[in-house]
């Protein structure tokens, strides 16, 4: 007879071949059960719950373990789906949007944002990089809000002389000042019931901004040349690429007025942070590009659109608009990175003639800088070197495992799989490299070991 003699106070090891044993031993001693004593059985019960209880925990933490391996995707897949719904549910309420938007969740707030601020009369403050759409949003303000069918008045502070500032937004007088040979209206009435658009607020001189909260506070202006105080009802849209609060803080624009024009804040993400919207964008300022141009809407080979899924966009949506209406202008029917401005193609696609200036400057002592065209050239091609011997290092480093890359640095693998392709490396080649290198190394300590053989 055999009895399993395990303290009763320790601590099972939880694993399957552990089990089984236990189980074979238990079983062992069932066939003996005639002969067992009234303590024997108890201790025999006693192990029976034991091992059932190493089996639940054995099942619990299997169980934990699927879940937790699972619960990255289906928080991704939640994620998605939280995305399109909050995009859908956008457009289900009859949100108007003039133009074309992705799943950015930076975006989608905004968006959200603007639609809650639209049906009222407050202040909003846009902020974000040139390009990135900050008119549009304001229109966008101004189109789902109750003002939708009074006038949009849009006024670029930084393009106004000092001088006429006061009178392009109040208006004047007659004979309020040389040249002033009738009364009239500012940007203020002319937007009177609608919304005025402030853009590059934070290029406003100081004296403008008092007259600006002053409209702010009391809703009346006064004309240049008069005494007269004119009640308004505008609503007050601003836009800035400039950090509003750190100005403020530098005294180069006024607290106050921060304040009541951010009493709604929106923020624009960069296109750079938005890349799912750049496929869209290709498409819609295409087709509006074939409708201005009166054309078929353009195609580009893979190439240049890979290239430009991939390119920064310092000039955001507005450098992309741009680059899509120059392609449907100069190629025709199918554009290629030879349609793109000189200075935005990669150097591989530069025009023989730099190589040829390369060439003499070397001669001249001079090499480095004659092949680059300006200091944006100079930057990216110092920023796809960088990219590509990072690429190449971490590609040497996982043995050409693409997934395993994109999990050391934090990376989607659909975009690595685009910066890859754009700095021509294949990952199979590094895994073949990868392969020899073992291959060497295996060789070199199997000649290592015949050679202590030998000696010994």
């Amino acid at each position: 007879m055999k009895i399993l003699d395990q303290p009763e106070d320790s601590s099972p090891a939880i694993s399957y071949a552990g089990l089984i044993e236990k189980i074979e031993i238990l079983r062992s001693t069932l066939r003996w059960s005639s002969r067992l004593e009234r303590a024997e059985i108890e201790k025999l019960l006693r192990q029976a719950s034991a091992l059932r209880d190493e089996v639940m925990q054995l099942s619990h933490k299997e169980r934990f373990v699927q879940a937790a391996a699972a619960e990255p995707e289906r928080l991704a897949a939640d994620l998605l789906r939280s995305r399109g719904a909050r995009r859908q549910a956008l457009l289900e309420r009859s949100f108007i949007f003039e133009g074309t938007f992705g799943d950015n969740p930076k975006l989608l707030e905004a968006l959200e944002i603007a639609e809650k601020a639209a049906p009222t009369d407050l202040p909003v403050l846009i902020d974000g990089e040139s390009g990135t759409g900050k008119e549009l949003m304001a229109k966008v303000i101004h189109a789902n809000g109750g003002r939708a069918d009074k006038p949009f008045i849009s006024v670029n502070c930084g393009a106004i002389p000092d001088n006429l500032l006061e009178s392009e937004l109040f208006g004047h007088r007659k004979g309020a000042f040389t040249g002033a040979s009738g009364d009239r209206k500012g940007k203020f009435e002319s937007a009177h019931t609608g919304t005025i658009f402030l853009d590059e607020i934070g290029e406003l001189p100081l004296p403008g901004q008092v007259k600006l909260l002053r409209v702010l506070e009391a809703h009346e202006i006064q004309r240049v040349g008069s005494d007269e105080p004119i009640a308004v009802d505008t609503r007050i849209v601003a836009a800035t690429n400039r950090n509003l609060r750190k100005l403020s803080e530098q005294g180069m624009f006024r607290e106050d007025l921060f304040y009541r024009l951010s009493v709604i804040h929106v923020t624009l993400p960069p296109l750079r942070e938005r890349r799912d919207e750049i496929p869209l964008l290709f498409s819609y300022f295409s087709d509006e590009a074939a409708g201005a141009l009166k054309r078929r809407p353009v195609r580009m080979t893979p190439r240049l659109r890979d290239f430009l899924l991939t390119y920064a966009y310092p000039g955001n949506i507005r450098e992309l608009r741009n680059v899509m209406y120059r392609l449907s202008c100069l190629a025709g029917d199918m554009a290629d990175i030879d349609h793109l401005p000189v200075d935005m193609r990669p150097m591989a696609h530069a025009p023989a003639a730099v190589g040829a200036s390369s060439d003499a400057a070397t001669l001249n002592g001079e090499a480095g800088t004659a092949n680059l065209l300006s200091l944006s050239d100079a930057k990216r091609a110092a920023s796809d070197e960088a990219e590509k011997a990072f690429l190449q290092r971490g590609l040497r480093e996982v043995g050409g495992t693409v997934a395993e890359l994109a999990r050391r640095v934090d990376m989607n693998r659909s975009h690595l799989q685009m910066l890859l392709k754009k700095h021509g490396l294949h990952s199979k080649d590094f895994r073949h490299s990868a392969q020899s290198r073992g291959a060497t190394r295996n060789s070199a300590t199997d000649d290592a070991d015949e050679s202590e053989a030998d000696l010994r």
